[in-house]
């Protein structure tokens, strides 16, 4: 796995890019001269882990046979601001299922999802705790 991460604007506007030219814009936040111009450098952590245990969980609900309709993930970090460097020391995802699925399916699914399955929940619980919850919007 390799990505390439290219300057595209002074001070910090980045475009991380990977083997198949799909592209991810970054930059810095505007107390460091930053432009709000993509994604900061965590944010992306953040939205990793999120997208791993997502498409972990789909797929464990697809094996299940359970019926999602759509997903969506409210994923959250909190980092000490005083500390440099400063990596999260918590994080929760919270998981919105829509569609007809099982309640104590969907508990199992979301558990194995953020803590069996998901590589990047596995190097981010060094840094903190990983807690989850879900809810189901039946359609």
């Amino acid at each position: 796995m390799e990505i390439i991460i290219k300057r595209e604007k002074e001070p910090f506007k980045l475009i991380a890019e990977n083997d198949l030219g799909i592209k991810i814009p970054m930059d810095g936040a505007p107390d460091i001269g930053g432009g709000n111009e993509g994604f900061r450098p965590m944010q992306m952590v953040l939205a990793g882990l999120g997208g791993c245990a997502s498409i972990d969980l789909i797929m464990i609900l697809k094996k299940q046979r359970q019926n999602l309709k759509d997903i969506e993930i409210r994923v959250t970090g909190d980092r000490d601001p005083a500390a440099v460097p400063s990596p999260f020391t918590k994080m929760n995802l919270h998981f919105i299922l829509k569609g007809e699925v099982d309640e104590k399916k969907a508990a199992q699914a979301v558990e194995w999802a953020v803590t069996k399955y998901c590589s990047v929940g596995t190097m981010l619980e060094k840094s903190g705790p990983i807690t989850y919850s879900f809810e189901i919007i039946p359609q």
